[in-house]
């Protein structure tokens, strides 16, 4: 709070997480495809939801009417009539939800995008910017990024400008969103990809992901180290709790347990393969056995 000429200003601190939930990403995509599948182009929509304590969380959003040149991304516009009639629609069904920023399908930020930003601030005193990426890429991780914007001071006494700051993002839902997207997997869940196979897949998917961690960690370890770039204790401090977490496999007992363990997955996959062979065998038999017997009935006719 801040106290000028008798008037009290509120000053809004910036948001320190941003928690997007499943109906946005969904509205997202539906938008996208929609209105610029097999394009270039990127469509825009407002975010609304709640702020506590610097965590916003995101649990609805529609989409705008929007159009950008494709050779000169600074001319662009944005139909903020048609904002002001959805949400005062909107704030008949839920007074809880607020706007609380803007989003685009990117996949980057683009020159224009600090111009919509300045624009979505006349609803909202510090919105967020949040990025989702709808097209399938090899890059594996959340398909969202968020930003909030503060003021550049500069030193020579120029004139200030407005940067975007990277914000953590989170993909977060209730519970009653849960057991929605729960119902929605298993309606769109493709049949003839075997459960075992979805789980092999899923581990493989998220064993890719690890390894990017693990490249993105040491390139910015080497960066650190030739002094292309200064350090980030932050960033330390979580490597440092990520390695105290390690288990130490020097402790015997900890190297025979994993040996027992896997020993008893390998007898289960053992024993499940033996079990599969003698069923395919059984089959076999009973097989020829039912032509052997239909070869005599014919001969005997």
């Amino acid at each position: 709070r801040v106290l000028l000429s008798s008037c009290v200003y509120f000053v809004m601190p910036p948001p320190t997480l941003a928690v997007v939930h499943p109906l946005v990403l969904l509205s997202a995509v539906d938008h996208y495809f929609r209105v610029a599948k097999d394009t270039r182009k990127r469509v825009v929509g407002f975010l609304l939801g709640e702020t506590f304590k610097g965590r916003v969380d995101i649990t609805n959003s529609y989409a705008v009417p929007f159009e950008e040149d494709d050779s000169d991304t600074n001319i662009w516009f944005l139909d903020h009539n048609f904002h002001e009639n959805m949400l005062s629609m909107f704030r008949k069904v839920n007074a809880k939800e607020k706007v609380v920023g803007w989003y685009s399908t990117g996949p980057k930020i683009r020159s224009s995008d600090v111009d919509i930003h300045e624009l979505v601030r006349k609803y909202c005193p510090n919105p967020i910017y949040v990025i989702i990426r709808v097209q399938e890429e090899e890059e594996l991780g959340l398909p969202t990024e968020a930003y909030y914007s503060k003021e550049d001071v500069k030193e020579d006494g120029s004139e200030t400008t407005r940067t975007f700051v990277r914000l953590p993002t989170e993909i977060g839902a209730f519970e009653a969103e849960e057991i929605g997207v729960e119902h929605l997997l298993r309606d769109v869940k493709d049949t003839t990809i075997s459960t075992v196979a979805h789980n092999i897949t899923s581990m493989v998917a998220s064993l890719k992901c690890l390894n990017q961690r693990l490249k993105d960690m040491e390139e910015y370890m080497g960066l650190v180290a030739a002094e292309r770039i200064p350090p980030n204790h932050q960033i330390f401090s979580q490597l440092q709790d990520i390695f105290s977490l390690l288990p130490n496999l020097r402790v015997e007992e900890l190297v025979k347990s994993f040996a027992v363990k896997t020993n008893d997955m390998m007898v289960v996959v053992y024993l499940s393969s033996l079990i599969r062979c003698v069923v395919a065998l059984h089959n076999v038999i009973n097989n020829k056995l039912e032509l052997r017997e239909k070869e005599k009935k014919e001969w005997a006719q």
